[in-house]
């Protein structure tokens, strides 16, 4: 991404819609008279050039550069998962202590709200802006394009970036866990996760898994998903249901920490041995399931790290650039 590429002004929708600036101003402030064909003309000019308006420059009159130099917008999909707010601990720390203060959105893994996320925090001219995953509807991925500012897609780099990519790639994630499972002797292997339509880098970890699966001649059994967010409460219920119908697994994959905890405890109250009856792997290494009984076995992903260099890299500034994190396997003791 050119990093100094020229912001998208008024007198460029002017241009591109052949109107003048003062209408084109009365048509994005819905003031004052003008058709709808003109209306649409500009509406069209605004979305071909990725056009945000200044919301600084009528609140903050000469200081709007200063102010929104400040600024970090950050759009993440969910509050619910642990996994996010360690995100945003590394991302607002390091920010700190660059002298920048963040603005933060919640998409709930839909993409046409971190779409209108996306174009509120950029009213306010942000210094830049940071968004989770690689995937984003071409309505957002214009306004990244246009705005000329660093922008950081983090979690995820499995496919093409805007401009500076910082995480890990989910599809080794899920390869890597199969591979453990395999090599473990589990075979009859079934799947509980969530809905993997909204919450793509999921998918992606269920492509890999099933993959390798298959790479050694084998694949899942069967799964059970569910369209609620996770849950421990979730997992346990949906490992139940699994179970009821195909009750002779011996390994479960969980999309996350959350769902597996919630399948030990689904064990628990079967009064299975666990990993000789059904061994469990989760994914994201959370706290609480390494102090388990038997901790669990997981893969670790670094999401304080992840922050902390996506803050770093866009106050430093430089080329767009991926910059692979890693991950760890976690033995654990239920798998």
């Amino acid at each position: 991404m050119n990093l100094h590429r020229r912001l998208v002004t008024l007198a460029d929708v002017a241009r591109e819609s052949g109107f003048g600036e003062s209408t084109v101003s009365r048509v994005l402030r819905n003031q004052g008279s003008f058709s709808k064909r003109t209306a649409d003309r500009v509406a069209a000019a605004v979305v071909e050039l990725g056009y945000v308006p200044n919301r600084l420059a009528g609140s903050l009159a000469g200081n709007a550069t200063s102010a929104g130099s400040q600024l970090v917008g950050i759009v993440i999909p969910s509050l619910a998962n642990i996994v996010f707010p360690d995100l945003l601990r590394g991302l607002t720390g390091a920010l700190d202590r660059t002298g920048f203060q963040s603005v933060i959105g919640v998409s709930d893994y839909d993409p046409d709200r971190e779409e209108a996320l996306v174009g509120a925090l950029l009213s306010w001219r942000p210094a830049g802006l940071v968004v989770t995953g690689v995937e984003h509807n071409p309505g957002t991925v214009a306004l990244l394009r246009a705005a000329g500012i660093r922008v950081v897609e983090m979690i995820d780099t499995d496919g093409p970036g805007l401009d500076l990519v910082v995480g890990f790639s989910n599809r080794a994630v899920g390869e890597a866990s199969a591979a453990h499972l395999l090599g473990r002797g589990y075979r009859r292997i079934g799947y509980v996760g969530h809905d993997i339509l909204r919450d793509l880098r999921a998918g992606k970890r269920l492509a890999g898994f099933e993959a390798a699966l298959q790479g050694a001649g084998h694949g899942l059994i069967d799964r059970e998903v569910v369209a609620e967010p996770s849950s421990a409460t979730a997992g346990r219920a949906a490992l139940d249901r699994l179970l009821d119908r195909t009750p002779d697994l011996d390994a479960v994959y969980f999309c996350n920490d959350d769902m597996a905890l919630g399948g030990y405890f689904c064990c628990l109250a079967r009064g299975w041995s666990i990993p000789h009856r059904l061994a469990l792997f989760g994914y994201n290494g959370l706290d609480i399931t390494a102090a388990m009984p038997q901790p669990l076995s997981t893969i670790r992903t670094p999401r304080l790290r992840i922050g902390a260099v996506a803050a770093e890299r866009l106050a430093a500034g430089g080329p767009a650039e991926t910059i692979d994190l890693g991950f760890e396997l976690v033995a654990g003791a239920t798998a």
